[in-house]
Parts: structure tokens; sequence; C-alpha cells
């Protein structure tokens, strides 16, 4: 965000702008030309960050929760889209090549990742996930899941992002110490059986479920 959209908004906060002139505006703002002034105020009304009614001479602020996380210092991640992710059966073949990018404020995202370049977002099909939750967030068809594909070293219970055979899934980790082997669980509310793996399988962990973004209920 530009400097002096930072400062009006900070202002905004504190006076009613629309009960001064541009000018008057400006001085505040560090900013001597009123139409730069104007030009400014405008964009953050764009941004719905600032409401302007003329006609009561209002000017305040809007999304407060949005201003604060822009102050905060979140940022607009690109998160490359790696394809479809299986959320049933392991059908769905694992694809290296990026479909596009999920647009994503930081600030949406619980923790703070670390490094946005260990990302990947993956559109999950199926239903077999539907009851597991990410920090509150139920994982269901038609969400995306940010993967953390630096994360490999998973703990007992976590959602992971495997890949069986060439194919990508999203399961729960399970470790069977009894038995000596993996078990990847379903948390559905449909009836998925449980899919066993030994150490000698074609199996690989690609990185932990960190987040869900869910699919607008508008769409």
């Amino acid at each position: 965000m530009h400097q002096i959209q930072e400062a009006l908004l900070k202002i905004a906060g504190e006076k009613n702008l629309g009960q001064m002139t541009l000018r008057e505006i400006g001085a505040l703002v560090g900013e001597s030309s009123p139409q730069k002034v104007k030009h400014h105020m405008t964009q953050l009304q764009k941004k719905g960050l600032l409401k302007i009614d003329k006609a009561k001479g209002v000017v305040k602020k809007t999304m407060q929760e949005w201003e604060n996380a822009l102050e905060g210092g979140s940022r607009i991640l690109s998160i490359p889209i790696l394809g479809a992710v299986n959320a049933g059966p392991a059908q769905i073949f694992a694809e290296t090549n990026i479909e596009g990018f999920l647009k994503v404020s930081s600030a949406l995202l619980n923790p703070a990742p670390r490094d946005a370049q260990t990302f990947l977002a993956l559109k999950v099909v199926g239903p077999s996930m539907n009851r597991a939750t990410i920090a509150g967030k139920r994982i269901e068809d038609g969400d995306y899941v940010i993967v953390d594909i630096a994360d490999r070293n998973v703990k007992d219970g976590d959602i992971v992002l495997s890949i069986i055979d060439g194919m990508a899934n999203i399961k729960r980790f399970r470790f069977d110490k009894e038995n000596g082997h993996v078990v990847l669980m379903s948390e559905s509310t449909k009836d998925f059986p449980p899919i066993f793996i030994h150490e000698t399988d074609n199996f690989m962990i690609n990185g932990k479920v960190v987040q869900v973004i869910k699919k607008p209920r508008f769409i």
C-alpha cells in the first residue's frame, strides 16, 4: 500500500476527513497536491477501506480488520496450484505442472508461513476427509488445502499429503507400532477403509497440510 494511503487511513481513524479540505488533509499526510490527495482517497474507496459520503460530509474507515492486517505486515501470497488431490480412494495422479496460482493473504494462514516458497495448493476431490479439520476448518470436496512441502517430519496424527504409486492423496497419518506399519486414515461421513502401508511400498510423504481455504458457498 502507498505510504500516503497508509497515512490517510491512520488519520481517518482519528479525524473526520469529510470536514477538511484536500489541502488541509494533504498537510497532514505530507502531500502538497490536492489532486494527489484526492486520487489516493479514491483508491482507498475503491479498495473498500474508506467510505466517502459527500452528501453528509463524512469520510471514515471501513474493514478495520483488513487494515490491521496490512499494518501488521501481511501480504498477498501467490501459492502454486499443482492440480487436484484425492480425499477419497487414491485414484488421482500427482502432477508436477503448475496449473495456476492461488492468491491468499498471509493473514489468513495460521501460523503464518516461514517461507511461502515451501507452500503449494491442491484442490480437494472427494469426501473422505470431510470430518477432519485444520484450524477449525473441515476438509471438504472443492476446498483448497495448503501444504508445507518442507515439513516432512510428520508426527502420528498429522494430516499429510502422500504419494502412493504416483498418486496423490490427503489422509490422517498414523503409525501402528504394534504391527510395524503406517496407516492412512480417512475421516468421513462415509465409510472409507484405511490404507495400510509397508516400509517397502512405493510411498512418500510430500508434506503436511497446514491450512484449508474453503470453497466460497456462493459458487
